[in-house]
């Protein structure tokens, strides 16, 4: 067996069904050793970008690994977006790459990238953008690398590895191949933070102060919703969840605010200001979800932070108590050690005041934004993954996107980097077939990487895209206008979405009327085929949000 089956092999272990890249000469043998298996499908993609976000998507809502390849050189320094992302948003990602065969390395071989001689480096940039990075010197060193990147991708707070792949070892002989054997130990909070907790919240419960929670991605990756409701239920904690965790919490639940940040929900923002204790659970507060790093933000509040990594807690506000924990286990033992300390319970009413709720009543030439996210809402199949990308269109699907039933939306984290949600769909559609996707995504975003509707296609991936059509890019002109008065360079030429998505083989479909919306989304998404919706909405309305903070 040689490099590349013993790859392919491992791959098929750790139960990956899908992996994404491109072709190159260093990693070709590599398509040779996917196309044998019965157990990966091995997406080709038109750029290695997008296949660096589609394991993104992948891993996104499942348990399952995130797999990236491309050839040495350039195709890996495409991955480099995919990567940042991965490493920002918590995602277990593997990339694997080609490299220059040693004898040649320094004498600018094809595609090098070694650091030596003038050439790029790319051992530095995944070492810049992963938990750790790897080149391959010996065959017999691949099991225990793989065995060893793995369980870092998702030991604590998951993340990308990247293992470069030297072109002469790519089908050099395995010896010792063997089944890597994966270790994840959940992170446990230990006894003292809890009971810390436990003191202050039943203190604070007993009194009946405002308490409140603020739920973020890490909840998502812990699977702790069934742990979560039953507590905030029991103890009668009304909650807000950040951009990252919209709709894991039912947003029709009696206890739920809407969206805690600069582009959230009124209600939301009137409780936090009025709790004296804030239960911060598995988020890292970003700078949307604590208006622009507010420094008082906290002041006059207890706050508890549950974090799975140390580093989170105390970077950008000091905790009361930091738990140091996965969320899941974490919520458990505070649920078991409050039911010993809190009897008496008051019934907690709040004053429901999200955006999804007002009527618009802004009058517009074209579709109004906000109207397009609530039809979206409306129609939304249950259990639907909605996934937005930067820009304007991201905070309106914030603002009004009322989601239910297991329905969630993401929207790109900090890093955040335009087009990478166009893409990820198609990975989360991979690893969650049963579940609908639709990406509701700018003209900006789709344009940077439409191409990979024929990856959909070729793969027969349905996905649902719909496209913000306004020919500009709108909250940067928006920002532009109110920081100097003028914009420049905003605007830009759309196709004719509908012929594309034809002449790509996919359903193609136009909305300029609000009306025609409902139907033509319910038609795409029972084609079972992918589906561009171009809905054409008005650029002179503008999200709530401070841009004078974006």
């Amino acid at each position: 067996m040689d490099v590349n089956e013993s790859i392919v092999k491992t791959l098929e272990h750790v139960g990956v069904t899908h992996v994404f890249g491109g072709s190159g000469q260093v990693n070709g043998s590599m398509l040779l050793a996917l196309e044998k298996s019965e157990k990966v499908k091995t997406i080709i993609v038109k750029n290695e970008q997008a296949a660096s976000f589609m394991a993104c998507g992948y891993s996104m809502f499942s348990d399952r690994l995130g797999v990236c390849f491309a050839t040495g050189g350039p195709g890996a320094f495409n991955l480099f977006s995919g990567m940042a992302v991965a490493f920002s948003d918590s995602l277990p990602v593997l990339s694997i790459t080609g490299y220059v065969s040693a004898p040649s390395r320094g004498k600018g071989a094809l595609n090098e990238a070694t650091g030596l001689s003038r050439t790029p480096d790319s051992g530095a940039m995944f070492s810049a953008t992963c938990k750790k990075a790897y080149i391959l010197e010996k065959a017999d060193d691949i099991c225990d690398i793989l065995e060893e990147a793995i369980n870092i991708a998702f030991d604590g707070r998951p993340g990308p590895v990247n293992i470069q792949i030297p072109k002469n070892l790519t089908i050099a002989e395995v010896s010792n191949f063997r089944e890597i054997k994966l270790d994840i130990k959940p992170v446990r909070p230990n006894k003292g933070s809890i009971e810390a907790a436990v003191t202050i919240l039943a203190k604070a419960i007993g009194s009946k102060e405002a308490v409140m929670a603020l739920v973020g991605y890490g909840s998502i990756r812990s699977h702790a919703q069934k742990e979560l409701v039953s507590f905030l239920e029991h103890f009668q904690i009304p909650f807000a969840t950040t951009m990252d965790a919209k709709g894991y919490l039912p947003e029709n639940h009696a206890l739920s605010l809407g969206v805690l940040g600069t582009s959230g929900d009124k209600g939301a923002k009137d409780y936090f200001d009025k709790a004296r204790m804030v239960i911060a659970i598995g988020n890292s507060f970003a700078e949307n979800a604590t208006f622009g790093f507010k420094a008082d933000l906290y002041d006059g509040k207890q706050l508890i932070h549950i974090n799975i990594d140390r580093h989170e807690l105390g970077k950008v506000y000091s905790p009361t108590v930091g738990i140091y924990s996965d969320v899941k286990p974490a919520i458990i033992d505070l649920h078991k050690g409050l039911e010993k300390e809190v009897v008496d319970i008051a019934k907690v009413s709040i004053v429901r005041d999200k955006h999804f709720d007002k009527e618009i009543t802004e009058k517009t030439e074209k579709i109004h934004p906000a109207i397009l996210v609530k039809e979206i809402s409306k129609f939304l199949p249950p259990k639907a993954v909605v996934l937005g990308d930067a820009g304007a269109h991201m905070l309106w699907l914030n603002c009004y996107l009322n989601l239910t039933e297991d329905q969630i939306y993401q929207n790109p984290g900090s890093f955040g980097p335009m087009a990478s949600h166009v893409n990820a769909s198609m990975g989360v559609k991979c690893a969650n077939p049963d579940r609908p996707v639709v990406a509701a995504v700018g003209d900006g975003d789709y344009l940077m990487a439409g191409f990979e509707l024929l990856t959909a296609v070729e793969n027969n991936i349905p996905v649902v895209w719909v496209i913000f059509n306004n020919g500009e890019f709108n909250v940067i002109k928006k920002f532009l206008i109110n920081m100097f008065g003028k914009h420049a360079y905003m605007k830009f030429k759309n196709p004719d979405y509908v012929q594309y998505a034809e002449a790509c083989g996919a359903q193609g479909y136009h909305v300029d009327k609000i009306e025609d919306f409902g139907a033509v989304f319910k038609k795409a998404l029972a084609s079972g085929k992918p589906a561009l919706i171009d809905v054409v909405v008005d650029g002179e309305v503008y999200p709530p949000f401070a841009l004078g903070r974006v």
